[in-house]
């Protein structure tokens, strides 16, 4: 169909991916800086990674998931398969194994557009603008929580303050899966049951099971295990006897949650232990942020200390990712930030463009008028006027003038 010998579907954009009109965009800009900053005060160095890659190095120590969400294409120089980024976590892991080598941690810090072949059934958008920090080269709970609580700090700096936090441990699924002496097949069912937070089809599972009567019991409890603090002990009753790799990750789940609480006196903090986000990816301790009122996390994240042995060079490694297009929406408008706007009058006096371009170094938004051009139109986007008075230039205030 067309108009006039135009197409009318000219104009529109492949699902899930948008564009930002200028407020909007004005606002991304400010609040990618403004979290960039905050990454940096505590001590977490930016890199960018590049937006495509050779597929078999994008992919390596990505999950299966990840795979499939993956646009590829063929290099026209080398012939081979080009990848675009789904996920930016495994390009920094292989930044800081190949390219920094550092013996000591390292703090690193991202953001950019990500493109995703499907979309989320909770969010139509298939290109977020990924924001996240990484911590490399340090295995205790230490590094864990300073990840959270800078990832807490940005939410908070995005204007999201009402805040719940989930906190789950791959280790005690692992351990029992290990106690049920479980195979690669049987596993993986388990997994996408759990997952589902199936329980009938976890019951049927558990009659097919060949596994002992206390894993069975054991595995049919993870559905059961979730709310707040009371579920650590339930599950050191329910889960006695299960093994050093479910002990050993109730007690780093007990440490962290104590620890944040007590910086945290109002956060609400929720255990979920059959909550497996990034199973074949995370090794240890995993946490979502959720947002009243929006069904899926706004920023989620883990340890992950396998990720950097597919480059040559395992580290332990923690971080988060969250969408900054997603923060946008959800934060507090910064008013005070998008509305520092002056409107000049058109002219080449040199007095005129020095008090312009001193505005603008102080942070002002200065529109100035070209030579003919009515001003009118622009007095709903801008509060303040730059006018010739006795002393020189000045700023007049459009709001106090009006009323």
């Amino acid at each position: 169909m067309s108009v006039q010998g135009f197409p009318t579907d000219r104009w529109l954009l492949p699902d899930g991916i948008e564009e930002l009109l200028p407020e909007e965009a004005t606002r991304l800009e400010m609040l990618r800086r403004k979290l960039l900053d905050t990454c940096a005060s505590w001590g977490y160095q930016q890199v960018v990674p590049p937006m495509i890659e050779f597929l078999d190095s994008l992919l390596t120590a990505a999950g299966h998931d990840l795979e499939l969400q993956t646009f590829k294409l063929t290099d026209p120089l080398s012939g081979r398969l080009l990848g675009v980024r789904a996920d930016m976590t495994p390009q920094v892991a292989r930044i800081d194994a190949h390219n920094l080598k550092r013996e000591q941690p390292t703090r690193l810090s991202y953001v950019g557009t990500v493109l995703r072949a499907y979309s989320d059934p909770l969010e139509r958008s298939r290109s977020p603008v990924q924001i996240g920090a990484e911590l490399y080269g340090y295995a205790g709970v230490e590094a864990d929580l300073e990840v959270i609580r800078l990832m807490l700090e940005l939410l908070a700096q995005a204007g999201v303050m009402e805040i719940h936090l989930d906190l789950g441990h791959v280790g005690i699924y692992r351990g029992l899966a290990q106690q049920a002496e479980l195979d690669t097949e049987s596993e993986s069912l388990l997994f996408d049951i759990l997952q589902r937070k199936s329980r009938p089809d976890l019951e049927a599972f558990l009659v097919q099971c060949k596994c002992s009567g206390n894993a069975k019991r054991a595995l049919a409890s993870l559905l059961n295990l979730n709310g707040s603090f009371e579920v650590l002990e339930r599950a050191r009753q329910v889960l006695a006897g299960t093994g050093e790799m479910v002990t050993a990750a109730l007690d780093t789940l007990t440490e962290v949650a104590e620890r944040l609480r007590r910086h945290y006196l109002s956060l609400p903090i929720h255990f979920d232990l059959a909550e497996l986000r990034g199973y074949h990816y995370h090794t240890g301790l995993v946490y979502a942020a959720f947002a009243p009122g929006h069904g899926r996390e706004i920023a989620r994240g883990g340890r992950y200390d396998d990720i950097g042995r597919s480059f040559g060079r395992a580290r332990p490694a923690v971080g988060f990712s969250a969408d900054l297009k997603q923060l946008l929406q959800l934060g507090r408008k910064d008013s005070e930030g998008s509305r520092r706007r002056i409107m000049a009058p058109a002219g080449e006096d040199e007095a005129l463009h020095e008090a312009i371009r001193q505005l603008r170094t102080e942070g002002w938004q200065v529109i100035q008028l070209l030579p003919g051009q009515p001003d009118a139109p622009l007095i709903p986007e801008c509060d303040f006027r730059l006018e010739l008075g006795d002393g020189g230039y000045r700023v007049i205030s459009l709001t106090d003038s009006n009323s």
